[in-house]
């Protein structure tokens, strides 16, 4: 069998081991032959492949982004459509493709394989808002970067006796913000699951500062304060026609300092984080992973992803991770406000 792998939409840690899963095991175990379209959707739409023997793929899970290039590219505008990948599919004659990558990925996989194509997936995405999977790949390194570059942050609020805001990823959830301000010790943690009042984190902060603190807030990008009616954003719409987030922190900075009198900096890690090496968790998580993708295959469980279970490896149907985003419950918020102020 002559498999087609993809990854699409945002670079993620983790990608290449989800690779070098794949094809280790489908030609170790199955001895399959493997190719890579080059820069997710366009590659499919465009016929546009590369060769994937196993030398390819050797060394590559500690690499960070992905060898096969990825893009944004929407597979059914355009020249796209089920019936032009068809016959590039044919023509190349790749049997069927593992298509790694976010919601709209596999939102996009759903429709293709709906209109005959076999397709699996296998989840993608470092705000680890995608439901139907525990974790996904990527978000274990998002934190760490975050929480090394907030770490970093917390020493110079101290060494000034400054208010600190560090603005992390987090369009619709506040994982990477719960988690990095949680391990980071931060006086305040800001998400999009929760409409905050200024003057609720404006307390946070002075509580912080008469125990003789240096305020550290972590904010996520999503964040709508309690007095606005959308999350902040100034640098227009992407390529799907959403707006571009980015500079919540900036704008709070302002006003906490306006209110409190401490000399307040923010903070915009934006895409650093999506950067550099994979943590080791994310190299396993996402070989198991690749791997597991190999067996849906064989097996022609089309139309279904992997997914983490606690420790296990499972496959659910594309529609269980569609339509709803995993979201910080409330008592994990509750749990981590203990801490604040």
């Amino acid at each position: 069998m002559k498999i087609g792998i993809l990854t699409s939409g945002g670079d993620c840690p983790g990608l290449n081991a989800v690779i070098r899963g794949i094809v280790l095991k489908g030609i170790k175990v199955y001895g399959h032959e493997f190719v890579g379209f080059r820069d997710g959707w366009r590659g499919v739409v465009e016929g546009d492949i590369m060769d994937l023997p196993r030398q390819s793929v050797r060394g590559i899970s500690k690499q960070g982004g992905t060898i096969l290039g990825t893009s944004r590219t929407n597979p059914f505008e355009g020249n796209g459509g089920p019936e032009v990948i068809k016959a590039h599919m044919e023509r190349l004659g790749i049997d069927a493709m593992i298509a790694i990558g976010g919601e709209g990925t596999l939102a996009a996989a759903r429709r293709l394989t709906d209109a005959g194509l076999k397709i699996v997936g296998v989840p993608k995405t470092v705000d680890n808002d995608l439901d139907a999977t525990d974790y996904t790949f990527g978000f274990d390194t998002a934190v760490q970067i975050a929480t090394e570059a907030i770490d970093r942050l917390r020493t110079t609020g101290e060494s000034h006796h400054r208010c600190m805001i560090a603005e992390v990823m987090g369009r619709h959830v506040g994982w990477i913000a719960l988690h990095a301000g949680m391990a980071t010790g931060a006086h305040a943690v800001l998400i999009p699951e929760q409409r905050t009042s200024i003057e609720q984190i404006v307390e946070w902060v002075q509580e912080a500062r008469d125990r003789g603190r240096a305020p550290l807030i972590v904010v996520a990008e999503g964040f709508v304060p309690d007095h606005q009616d959308s999350a902040h954003s100034e640098r227009g719409l992407d390529t799907f026609g959403r707006p571009r987030l980015g500079g919540i922190s900036e704008q709070l900075a302002p006003e906490i300092e306006a209110r409190t009198g401490i000399e307040t900096r923010a903070t915009i890690l934006g895409h650093i984080q999506r950067g550099g090496v994979p943590s080791s968790f994310d190299r396993v998580l996402a070989t198991r992973l690749g791997m597991a993708a190999v067996d849906s295959v064989v097996e022609g469980r089309w139309g279904t992803m992997v997914s983490l279970k606690g420790t296990e490896i499972e496959h659910v149907p594309f529609e269980a991770a569609l339509g709803n985003l995993k979201t910080v419950p409330q008592h994990r918020y509750d749990e981590a406000a203990i801490l604040f102020g």
